[in-house]
């Protein structure tokens, strides 16, 4: 089976690598980490001028009515820049409207979403209590939760709707490692929440989402952790020759090109795999996160590595893909675990 992009693909991904390249430059990343992690302006243009927050979502309920490639497309782009946009978050919660939520919370909340007027976060607890559309409990490790109007909740197998300025509510951002995506903690004390129409539908649209997005991102930032490199190895001179025409030097770079090809054969193997309602979509998206986590962690690091002296200081960029890849590693579940569940998968009791 041969896979390849439609053009309509192509050039989706292209426009977008072309807008991040342009927009999503250090400096403004750098000014939104000294605030809530969010470029706004960035946010704005990704939305209004591109009209790709709403990339996944029906064109009936005001989205532009596309797949999980071209969501994969859109993340790969947006983690090669490591963007400061609540991409993650806004995702996940428009996906879980589609799948399982209300006529009237899609209404409310699907055109603000798409339109970059609302910022969303998703997050999940095991204390919590529930009684007459009141939530109690504490939800930790909400991406870019200081800045979200809209929370996402989930609390054993079900989900809620909150929003983050109603009454009870109280939301703590934290100084986390990835500062262009920092984690929040969401406390509630017999806050209104609208529970969704289908819990399980929502919980899986959360699930599928965010493995999906956090594979895509990795992707994108290993690529250009790569790139980035192989351009410095071309600049720098040791001894009167360009660093990048050692051998051993040449086969850190090569190592790093073979892994990040296997991860993008992972995450549009699992993209595909959800638009087509394949039985190994489970399978693909655990493979996909699990691999290309450890492929960005490998290639950021490398890359410090590689750039000398220069990749440790603050001022190069090198840190903010290091922290970022260390940041996916152990979002929305480990490495480890995520082989632990195709090892199920796989093996059944016997695992």
């Amino acid at each position: 089976m041969e896979f390849a992009f439609t053009e309509e693909q192509a050039m989706i991904a292209e426009t977008a690598r072309a807008f991040f390249a342009e927009n999503a430059t250090s400096e403004r990343t750098r000014k939104a980490m000294a605030s809530d992690g969010v470029d706004r302006e960035l946010w704005s243009s990704f939305c209004t001028e591109l009209g790709l927050a709403g990339i996944g979502v029906p064109e009936e309920m005001g989205g532009v009515g596309l797949g999980m490639v071209e969501f994969a497309l859109i993340a790969e782009a947006a983690g090669a820049q490591v963007a400061a946009l609540p991409l993650l978050g806004n995702a996940r919660v428009s996906h879980a409207l589609v799948a399982g939520g209300t006529d009237e919370q899609r209404v409310r909340w699907l055109p603000a979403l798409v339109a970059g007027e609302a910022i969303a976060t998703a997050t999940w607890s095991d204390d919590f209590t529930v009684g007459e559309g009141k939530l109690s409990g504490t939800f930790r490790f909400a991406p870019h939760g200081g800045a979200a109007d809209l929370l996402v909740l989930a609390a054993g197998d079900r989900c809620w709707l909150v929003e983050a300025d109603a009454p009870g509510v109280s939301v703590v951002q934290h100084v986390t490692m990835d500062q262009t995506r920092p984690l929040a903690t969401i406390t509630l004390d017999n806050a209104a929440a609208e529970p969704f129409a289908d819990h399980a539908a929502a919980l899986h649209a959360l699930h599928v989402t965010g493995w999906l997005c956090l594979a895509a991102e990795a992707l994108g930032g290993a690529q250009a952790a790569l790139d980035r490199t192989v351009a410095y190895s071309k600049e720098r001179v040791q001894f009167g020759r360009q660093i990048g025409s050692f051998q051993a030097y040449k086969h850190r770079l090569a190592d790093m090109m073979i892994e990040i090809e296997q991860a993008r054969s992972a995450v549009y193997w699992a993209a595909c795999a959800v638009d087509e309602g394949s039985d190994e979509a489970q399978l693909a998206l655990h493979s996909a996160k699990a691999f290309c986590a450890d492929t960005f962690h490998m290639c950021a690091g490398n890359m410090i590595q590689l750039h000398g002296g220069i990749g440790f200081t603050w001022e190069h960029d090198a840190h903010l893909f290091f922290k970022r890849a260390r940041s996916i590693g152990s979002m929305l579940g480990d490495s480890q675990w995520h082989r632990e569940q195709i090892a199920g998968m796989v093996l059944g009791v016997a695992a």
